[in-house]
């Protein structure tokens, strides 16, 4: 696979798995996974720019807007942390940390990193105003009717507080609260909650606040963002805080040294298993206040903070099946059937074994005993297998041969790490798949549609394929129901299509036939045409008629889209059941041509325009969508062809020195704004 080609996997499976935590509040891949991942494309995005994606994850804090609440904007960014998982990386912040500073004393706060949701909230002469979720770090929801339901957030403050004051915290559940709500949704049918930390994601976005104050929530509040003019060391915020009746944690420590910092964290890595609730870490902060706004930020981190993750815990248990698992595009994934055991609250059953190259590096064998790890502590995995018990008889694994669900034989491609099934048209699991993907969000938004009623009209032999969509009616699906069986715990729920879900569901359809020829285009799930991919290729062709008509050079003439690429779409409009499906699409009323939008001028006449920093007038998707409004091109990289860079705050060193090398224009936002207004 080409390095371009990398570069966008990495970047389409980022959002995708950003979108998962954020959004929908149920994680994929665990957070280590997520880091490493990102990492790897934060080295590739270095070294090859010019095949960065404008709005790659690496520049992004990680989260999303929904669009069920109102969007305020954050007085200042709620940014992420960087993570570390050993002492010696530990070790490296704090020379940074010191080599920053001077060499004048410091001191640092260590504190718990709570494992919930992250919340700003807002109060005026003492009410409480506003609560506002991270949303993308510059702007969030506006969920203050569903706080006002957590006890232990007041609405009215104690003591001699500011007429402004914005705190920010995490609001949980703790694991008796949770356990007793799923013990409750068990006795009732319904299906299970995966763990406290999604539960109290998803519970803040709950359209009704009385069903939110059903749900046993809590939070600590950690950061006095605003409190007048009065600046606070971080420990004395903390308790200013307190007097003011906001709930925090006593668990935190005023520290003189790292290795102070390192005892705490030790402690607690081994005594979190006795609290209430969920921890996945410590948080270290530089605690002067003066010390912190003299080293700055990134542009995703504060400098002056870092979280140190602990290791998750593993568990023992006996391998007693292999079976394997279809996704949309035929990749093949290898699952561990295990005999149950406890990790970390929950009882595993189920476990990943990625792929065939993973069970040959391991020699993993039925019988087996394996140690597991909730990675992230959300999803299993093998990790290790001790082979001292082996038994005489035992035989390596060998992956499977032929597609579970069709028997369809099962190919793997060079450079590849997954088999595939190349049944694309007759594999259930991949159409199912498919038409999954064309109704997901960031795609066609049939929000009244999921997996569940896929299957149940997938099975009632209705939908066979993504057009068929469009060719359902009230009479064929009501009182459709099925019971569905979730495989990794074994509980039973029933799918059952009554007249509102009816109703909602045509109508989510209906409205789908107004989606811009991007999102269509997005929706097909072309291999390797993620979100930004399909952008691209719909503004460059304008139509769908002028994409199907590309060849290779054409498609590799577009900007920032390589061989790989432009192979698998001229691949995808060559299968006849595909061009077939799209005149059903079009006959549906679907829109396969971009829509020119009526710009607010042209004065930045296809200027090429990078934006680096952070900003305060406005955020970078602001910026980006001024550029376009009034006629100018957003790029990611600067090179000679660069027209001018709009710098922010905090703008990468690497862009700033390369800019000046070129002679590339910088202007402040101050500057662009008034270009605009001219």
């Amino acid at each position: 696979m080409s390095t371009q080609a990398k570069i966008q996997e990495l970047t389409a499976a980022l959002k995708e798995h950003n979108y998962n935590y954020y959004v929908l509040a149920n994680p994929s891949i665990s957070d280590r996974e997520f880091d490493m991942k990102l990492k790897e494309l934060e080295k590739l995005e270095a070294a090859f720019p010019q095949f960065a994606d404008p709005n790659s994850p690496t520049q992004q804090v990680g989260g999303d807007i929904t669009k069920n609440f109102n969007t305020v904007p954050h007085s200042t960014r709620m940014l992420s942390l960087g993570n570390t998982y050993n002492k010696e990386e530990l070790l490296d912040f704090d020379t940074r940390v010191a080599k920053l500073i001077g060499g004048i004393a410091y001191q640092y706060t260590a504190e718990l990193k709570f494992d919930g949701f992250a919340i700003a909230l807002r109060y005026t002469d003492g009410k409480l105003s506003q609560a506002i979720t991270r949303g993308d770090g510059t702007q969030g929801d506006d969920v203050t009717a569903n706080v006002r339901t957590i006890r232990s957030i007041p609405h009215q403050l104690k003591g001699n507080y500011p007429a402004h004051l914005e705190v920010r915290g995490e609001i949980f559940m703790h694991k008796a609260a949770f356990q007793r709500l799923n013990e409750e949704r068990a006795k009732n049918g319904e299906e299970m909650y995966k763990n406290p930390r999604n539960t109290a994601a998803g519970t803040i976005k709950q359209q009704d606040s009385a069903e939110v104050a059903k749900r046993p929530l809590d939070g600590f509040l950690y950061q006095l963002a605003e409190h007048g003019k009065e600046e606070l060391d971080h420990w004395d915020s903390l308790q200013r805080m307190r007097e003011y009746g906001l709930p925090t944690n006593d668990a935190t420590q005023l520290c003189n040294s790292i290795e102070e910092v390192w005892t705490f964290i030790e402690h607690w890595e081994s005594a979190r298993k006795k609290l209430s609730f969920e921890i996945d870490g410590v948080v270290i902060k530089v605690n002067s206040r003066l010390q912190q706004q003299e080293m700055g930020f990134t542009s995703k981190f504060p400098r002056w903070a870092m979280s140190y993750k602990f290791e998750t815990e593993r568990a023992e248990s006996k391998l007693l099946s292999i079976s394997y698992q279809v996704g949309r595009t035929g990749a093949v994934t290898p699952v561990a059937n295990l005999e149950p055991m406890q990790l970390l609250g929950t009882t595993v059953k189920r476990a990943s074994l990625h792929n065939a190259d993973f069970i040959a590096q391991l020699d993993v064998r039925l019988g087996d005993t394996v140690f597991v790890e909730k990675g992230g502590e959300i999803i299993p995995k093998i990790v290790e297998v001790d082979t001292s018990n082996r038994s005489d008889d035992s035989v390596p694994t060998h992956f499977a041969s032929v597609c579970p669900e069709c028997s369809t034989a099962l190919v793997r491609e060079e450079g590849e790490a997954a088999y595939r099934c190349p049944n694309t048209m007759g594999c259930p699991p991949q159409i199912k798949g498919r038409i999954e993907h064309f109704i997901g969000r960031k795609a066609m938004d049939v929000d009244s549609l999921g997996e569940g009623k896929i299957d149940v009209l997938y099975q009632a032999g209705l939908v066979r394929r993504v057009a068929d969509l469009y060719q359902l009616d009230k009479e064929k699906i009501l009182g459709l129901s099925k019971a569905i069986v979730n495989e990794a715990t074994g509980d039973e729920r029933i799918i059952s299509f009554q007249e509102k879900t009816v109703d909602n569901i045509l109508t989510g359809i209906a409205l789908s036939k107004s989606q811009p020829f991007e999102k269509v285009l997005f929706g097909l799930g072309i291999r390797f045409v993620g979100e930004t991919v399909a952008k691209k290729l719909a503004f460059h062709f304008k139509t769908m008629n002028a994409v199907m008509a590309a060849d290779l050079e054409t498609l590799n003439a577009v900007s920032e889209i390589g061989g790989v690429i432009a192979k698998s779409v001229i691949d995808y409009f060559m299968v006849t059941e595909n061009r077939e499906e799209i005149e059903l699409l079009k006959n549906a009323g679907l829109v396969f041509e971009v829509v020119e939008k009526q710009l607010a001028s042209n004065v930045l006449n296809g200027a090429k325009i990078v934006v680096s920093g952070t900003f305060t007038l406005f955020s970078r998707d602001e910026l980006k969508k001024i550029i376009e409004d009034n006629g100018g091109v957003n790029v990611s990289a600067i090179s000679k062809a660069t027209d001018f860079v709009i710098v922010g705050d905090s703008m990468g060193p690497a862009k700033k020195e390369k800019a000046e090398k070129l002679g590339v224009k910088m202007i402040s936002e101050d500057d662009f704004a008034d270009m605009i207004s001219e």
